[in-house]
Parts: structure tokens; sequence; C-alpha cells
């Protein structure tokens, strides 16, 4: 027989938190509750808290972002390899596995989304708006990246919505290169969110389709204007 370990309290907690994640309570691109509020519904102190927030944070299932809280961003680590395997990839192959998923997402947004789908990916739109004409670029591409997993969302696909969440990072790091927007102008010419939206909104997939794809082709012409 071997020795039953004793397990330390914050190991206990980051087990609960891992619970609260893996049975669907906070899906990936949710904000989980605040260090206050976990402490008052675990039961225990804050420092064990912020110690299991921590280690999920290096794990790669929770990212703390400054001033604005801290989000699911895997489920399992095997969603963190992809990531990570995202994350060293080149920029153009991450768009061209786009395609396909972006594809996708848009058509079965367009069948499948609700009212609530479209009133989230309207606001994300609105707050899109506002940081182009505020020169915000850290705003704009949280705006931008909140739209794209919106659609993936309305889908009504968890997989797809949590495969397309592992590029998240990708995204905001490909939108924070688009030197355009220090002058006020939006990297896309086209106004092809706005068409993608509207697409969805009168549940057309093809429109939808065509509409994710010219985003995509913009993304790909700002590459080759990169000196």
């Amino acid at each position: 027989m071997r020795h039953i370990q004793r397990r330390s309290l914050v190991d206990t907690v980051v087990d609960e938190l891992k619970r609260e994640i893996s049975q669907g309570r906070w899906g990936v691109g949710d904000r989980i509750p605040s260090e206050a509020e976990l402490t008052a519904g675990l039961g225990v102190s804050r420092p064990s808290v912020r110690e299991a927030v921590r280690s999920l944070v290096q794990l790669g299932l929770l990212e703390t972002r400054q001033g604005d809280g801290t989000y699911v961003v895997a489920t399992d680590p095997t969603q963190v390899a992809l990531r990570r395997a995202i994350h060293l990839a080149d920029s153009r192959e991450v768009i061209s596995v786009r395609r396909a998923l972006d594809a996708l997402a848009a058509r079965e947004a367009a069948t499948h989304r609700g009212d609530e789908d479209l009133e989230t990916l309207a606001g994300h739109l609105s707050a899109r708006r506002e940081a182009v004409a505020a020169g915000d670029t850290p705003a704009f591409a949280e705006a931008d990246v909140a739209f794209h997993l919106g659609v993936a969302r309305a889908s009504g696909n968890r997989l797809l919505s949590d495969i397309y969440a592992s590029f998240d990072a990708s995204l905001r790091e490909s939108i924070s290169d688009a030197s355009c927007l220090a002058q006020g102008r939006d990297p896309d010419r086209a106004d092809m969110h706005e068409a993608l939206y509207r697409a969805i909104d009168a549940g057309n997939p093809e429109a939808a389709q065509s509409a994710a794809l010219g985003v995509l082709e913009q993304q790909e012409q700002l590459l080759d204007e990169q000196p």
C-alpha cells in the first residue's frame, strides 16, 4: 500500500476551479468571479485563491487581463497545446486554417443564431467602431476578437467555439499590428464585419460565409503591406 499524501488547500481550490470549467459553468471567453467573490464562495483565504488562480494561469486554462479580470481561455491541456502551436505558427498559416473555421462559423451562425446572439454581436461592433474613432488599439483588439468569438458561439457548436477560442491570442496580435488604427482608420476597409453581421441577422448562410472570408482577405492584404 502507498502512503496517502496530504493535499494542500491550494490544490483543493485548483481542483474546484477546474471543475467549474470542465462542467461548463465557466466557458471559454467567460470572466471568472473576482478574487473576493471566489474567497467568499469557497470559504478560503485570499492567498489560497490567488495562488490557485496563478496555477491555472501558468497551466494555460486562465488568462489575467490587466484592469479587466481573469478569463477562461481553455478547458483542457489539449486546447492549451493547440493554442501554443498557433502562437508559434506563421501568420499566413493561421489565416489558412481560419478560412475553414470562419466559413463554418459564419454559415452556422446565420442558421442557428438567436436574438441574444445578435444583440451581443451588435454590441461588439459598436465597441469596435468607438475604439476606431478613439484610436484605442487595445480596446479595438478586444472588441474585434470578441465579435469573432461571438460569431463562433452563435453557431451553436460548442466544439467549434472552443477550437476558435484557441486563436484569440493570435487574433489580438495581428489586430494590434494594424498601424492604420493609429490614424483612426479601420483596417476593415470594405466593412466586411458589418456585412457579416447583416448576413447573420438575415439568416443568409452564403452571404455570411462570403463576408467572413472577405475579412480574412483584407487581413492578408495588411500582411502584404507590412514592411
